[in-house]
């Protein structure tokens, strides 16, 4: 076995699920990449490695390494990585090099003592040598402290971060409590603090690191929509983390309650466990809903010949704009006006656009401010074609600006974002109508909760059975399961008349029903195609060719959706190929390689997380801004227009011409596009779709997606596979459980 020792230079890929590293290691001067697997490595760490050189047929020479074990950093090279990493103002890596080969180990104590001798190096004048030595002095905490967390092979970038946070303080922290790095630091998470703890000598029993482990869990039960968990669950999971007995668990619940960071309510026979964010923001909106639901009428209910007056007037309006209104749609305007809040729920084509239309006009007429939202670009751009009326995003609307706040223990903040819109300056306007309810976040919700003042109506419209927002909370569906607040659910389908299969099959899927797979629709298609590969050659021949002309849009506005991200029908798999056929390679198109996903000008990309602070402008023709804004959101949809190499940037165009500068370290933001999920896909509405359905994951093929998957398509839809599979979805009710508290907590308000 052959061994190799140097320090990392440059990290190529690195698999975050297993492990798997590429790297470039610097070694006696050469360049040796090395392919293995490590628990966590940093760019600078000294390695010794064992393995043996291999020929890969594409990258060449590797070192595959069998083992490897952390060394002591050579003292000349730490000193020369140190002023060479941008520490110093003026130094940079070849100057770093010329000094330390000048002086080798007695470096920092010349430029300490003797500065003047700095100007022996060749390229420091009398005059710079005076000013290094003045930084090397104010930095000298700096210094050290970095040189010491370079041993626990933490990376430059992270070491000035712990620094600047903790100052000399850091030394006794790192000694006592590593894991308070994963609550304080934004970089640093469990598993690093985690890895860093075992570095030092911590005990895997240690309180401190069952305390952050516990944490850490709760806040990946926030990533899956959870906003708390029973306790027993918790334990179970948080042990299992830990590679631990759940006893050691279950006792550090209470003293995590007692430091305010959990919060325990008892339900029935259940211990609920809240990360402490999470449940006042639950009881923030609980107590924001009861000062919204108020009586809008005098003497609190209309005298019957006072509401019959009023549906006069409604219908009127109605006729007036040629719409005739069901009695559930008129019922609905109705509870508009007599309450303060009122909600309003049904499936596609069940009328709820032409409801919202006329509650409009009903309080146009009555000289209102009205303002429209919804939670994505996309559906409110929908919004605002078919009211006539401006509809926002919920974050434009409360005015988004600056940094998000930052939450307790690595948790997201009860509000993740500073809106201008708050309890301070509310929303001027006397009703406010959200669209796309299912989409929105509790974090979200509190937002513009705060930002509405009693007095204004507020109208929550959107489908129960679509699938529940990304972000943690069912807020739609705990508001109407609590019983609390005035709901009209629209059941009656009037665009079936129209033809609509899309919307037939959508109410049959979500009542359980088989729905017509025998193509003698106008608008929902089915391919019966078992082999993976016919599936690949159908789906690039409909966007290319077929559908294209059949629903008048262009190849890059028809959507491939699929459940899953793995697999050969997963996102990851698809994207490459439909880049590959949709966006092929050119001499013209500029590309560059990221980890995940190679990006050409010309891709189709999404945002993958919620950035609050990336900036955003709508350029003239003659390249004139005419707008700007920050924040792009998880879910928004642009054409990659172009790289600049030099200056390592991309941009991209989002809709209503938002252009967005990102650096390329910025781009694992970013993903291809060409096929996303099911639960992406949420608020958005496109022109065609294809679902590639051949079997996965029985929590993930159920009713719940399909039907998400179905209504997203406006003119078309094509499913691809199992005539088999399609019949399980809809047979398959099992959703994945989300544990929220909104509904209990509005009770509990409500009961007071």
């Amino acid at each position: 076995m052959e061994k190799v020792a140097g320090y990392v230079e440059h990290i190529i890929y690195r698999n975050a699920d297993n492990g798997y590293t590429v790297f470039e290691l610097a070694a006696d001067g050469e360049e040796v990449t090395c392919v293995g697997t490590f628990q966590m490595i940093d760019e600078g760490e000294s390695l010794e490695l064992s393995g043996g050189y291999v020929e890969h047929a594409v990258y060449g020479s590797q070192f595959r390494v069998e083992q490897y074990k952390q060394v002591e950093l050579e003292d000349e090279r730490s000193i020369e990585r140190y002023l060479g990493s941008g520490a110093i103002r003026g130094v940079g890596p070849s100057l770093a090099a010329r000094i330390v080969k000048k002086f080798g180990k007695d470096t920092f104590r010349i430029m300490e003592e003797e500065p003047e001798r700095l100007a022996e190096v060749k390229g420091i004048s009398d005059r710079s040598a005076r000013q290094i030595s003045e930084q090397v002095e104010e930095k000298k905490g700096m210094r050290e402290a970095m040189l010491y967390l370079q041993k626990f092979g933490i990376s430059n970038t992270l070491a000035v971060k712990i620094y600047k946070t903790y100052e000399m303080e850091l030394y006794h922290i790192l000694e006592e409590n590593p894991y308070r790095l994963a609550e304080d630091i934004d970089g640093i998470g469990f598993r690093r603090a985690d890895e860093l703890a075992s570095r030092i000598g911590i005990h895997t029993d240690s309180d401190f690191r069952i305390r952050s482990g516990i944490l850490y869990t709760m806040q990946l039960a926030a990533m899956d929509g959870h906003t708390y968990l029973p306790r027993q669950l918790l334990v179970t999971k948080a042990a299992q983390l830990l590679g631990l007995a759940e006893e050691y668990v279950d006792i550090q619940i209470p003293n995590l309650a007692m430091d305010k960071k959990l919060v325990l309510k008892q339900e029935g026979e259940e211990t609920c466990v809240y990360a402490a964010s999470y449940y006042y923001t639950e009881l923030s909106c609980a107590s924001l809903l009861r000062e919204l639901n108020v009586n809008m009428v005098f003497g609190d209910e209309l005298l019957p010949s006072e509401e019959e007056k009023v549906m006069a007037q409604i219908r009127r309006l109605a006729e007036s704009a040629g719409i005739e209104l069901e009695e559930l749609q008129q019922r609905a305007v109705l509870e508009c006006i007599k309450h303060g809040l009122m909600i309003l729920t049904g499936g596609p084509g069940t009328g709820k656009t032409t409801t919202i239309n006329t509650i409009i006009r009903y309080f146009a007429a009555e000289d209102m401010d009205i303002l429209l939202a919804a939670p994505t670009g996309r559906a409110a751009k929908r919004m605002t074609e078919a009211t006539g009326y401006e509809a926002r995003t919920i974050h434009r609307l409360l005015e988004l600006s600056g940094r998000p706040e930052e939450g307790e223990n690595g948790l997201s903040a009860a509000s993740p974002a500073r809106f201008e819109r708050n309890e301070e300056n509310p929303l001027e306007a006397d009703v406010v109508i959200v669209d796309e309810m299912s989409m929105v976040d509790i974090h979200l919700f509190c937002a513009l909760l705060k930002a509405v003042t009693p007095g204004t109506r507020l109208v929550l419209v959107g489908d129960v059975n679509q699938l529940p927002s990304v972000g943690p909370g069912q807020v739609l569906r705990d508001l109407i399961r609590s019983g609390a607040f005035p709901v009209v659910e629209l059941k009656k389908i009037f665009r079936q008349a129209g033809g609509s299969d899309i919307v037939l099959n959508a109410h049959k899927i979500n009542e359980g029903q088989d729905i017509a797979l025998d193509n003698k629709s106008r608008d929902f298609f089915f391919l019966e195609r078992e082999n993976v590969q016919v599936i690949y050659k159908h789906m690039i021949l409909l966007i290319r060719e077929k559908l294209p002309r059949y629903v008048q849009a262009g190849p890059l506005d028809i959507q491939v959706l699929t459940p899953m991200r793995k697999g050969n029908l997963g996102v990851e798999t698809l994207n490459q190929i439909l880049q590959e056929y949709l966006n092929p390679k050119s001499p013209s198109k500029k590309e560059h390689q990221m980890p995940s996903a190679l990006f050409r000008e010309g891709d189709k990309v999404m945002q993958t997380k919620n950035n609050y602070q990336l900036e955003w402008e709508v350029v003239s023709k003659y390249g004139i801004p005419v707008d700007r804004g920050v924040g792009i959101f998880n879910g928004d949809m642009g054409i990659l227009k172009q790289i600049d190499d030099y200056a390592q940037t991309v941009v991209v165009e989002f809709d209503e011409h938002r252009q967005v500068t990102y650096s390329f370290e910025q781009l694992s933001e970013l993903e291809l596009a060409y096929a996303i999920t099911i639960h992406k896909s949420q608020g958005s509405e496109y022109p065609a779709v294809i679902m590639p359905l051949l079997g996965g994951p029985r929590m993930l093929f159920n009713r719940n997606l399909l039907y998400t998957g179905v209504t997203r398509a406006k003119n078309c839809v094509t499913i691809l596979g199992s005539s088999q599979v399609v019949r399980e979805m809809i047979a398959n009710e099992s959703e994945a459980k989300r544990y929220t508290g909104l509904c209990v907590r509005i009770r509990e308000i409500m009961a007071q």
